[in-house]
């Protein structure tokens, strides 16, 4: 089994900033991709941001230049730092990644459990 527990939501001003977290437990062998996903009310879930194995990393246009993906292999976590905020930036925001377990080849997809970002004006 693999767990991903999310941290560091809450309600921030805009302008302001927080940092998510999501740290994965288990029998993990290696973690490879790790992503945030966000979802807003009555919206699809989108793609925020990723960050490979190798340490490449991509953004949404509209977090370009605010938002920072970055991971911790030792402690299998992943953050989010979010610099900027707008009040678009409201949403729940998933952590999801890939990963082998241990004994085996194949590469899954895990979901965090989500948290919520708000950012009043």
């Amino acid at each position: 089994q693999v767990q991903l527990v999310e941290s560091g939501g809450g309600l921030v001003q805009a302008g302001g900033s927080l940092r998510l977290s999501c740290a994965a437990s288990g029998d993990i062998f290696r973690i490879n991709a790790m992503y945030w996903y966000r979802q807003a009310p009555g919206r699809q879930r989108e793609l925020v941001c990723t960050i490979t194995s190798d340490d490449s990393t991509n953004y949404a246009d509209s977090v370009k230049g605010r938002f920072t993906i970055s991971r911790e292999n030792a402690k299998n976590t992943v953050y989010l730092q979010m610099n900027s905020l707008k009040p678009e930036d409201t949403a729940v925001y998933y952590c999801y990644l890939e990963a082998v377990r241990v004994g085996q080849r194949t590469n899954y997809g895990y979901w965090g459990q989500g948290t919520q970002v708000t950012v009043s004006s």
